[in-house]
């Protein structure tokens, strides 16, 4: 993946996160920026970045967008030629992986917004993998599962 890629994604998520509903503009994140970090960093300088036209970043404008983004900044850089995160097994590495990949099930079930907020809450935890073998646990007997449910949220008259 390319880092324009990358930071088109991450705007992406941002906004999800943020309750948008679509991906934050380039000119969103320039003024959360500000907002957030008291920071600035131009729209222009973004597209740049998106469009390619900016292979690379300055170290600082890596780690500002890597706080803003809540990634590391090693993420902050175009993949090799041939790289396949499939093949990685750093438990780390994978579980940024995970990670990523419940956030892109809040952007795919965007019409089921108390699902989101639970792949959300699950992605922004430090174990992720650690809860999903948990739930696992969990629904491995049905009758604990509904009692968790009945004791921990009270009924709303929603689906569950």
């Amino acid at each position: 993946m390319t880092l324009g890629s990358k930071i088109r994604y991450l705007r992406s998520v941002e906004g999800t996160l943020r309750g948008l509903g679509r991906a934050m503009t380039q000119i969103e994140v320039v003024r959360a920026i500000k907002k957030d970090l008291g920071k600035t960093l131009s729209q222009a300088y973004i597209s740049q970045i998106e469009r390619g036209a900016r292979p690379h970043l300055t170290n600082k404008t890596r780690m500002l967008l890597a706080q803003f983004f809540k990634v590391h900044p090693g993420y902050l850089v175009d993949d090799p030629a041939g790289y396949h995160t499939e093949l990685t097994s750093d438990l780390r590495v994978l579980e940024d992986q995970l990670d990523l990949w419940l956030v892109d099930g809040v952007e795919r079930f965007a019409d089921d917004p108390e699902l989101g907020q639970a792949l959300l809450r699950i992605a922004q935890q430090a174990d992720s993998r650690r809860l999903l073998l948990l739930l696992s646990i969990i629904i491995e007997t049905p009758q604990l599962a509904d009692r968790l449910i009945e004791v921990l949220k009270p009924a709303t008259g929603e689906n569950r």
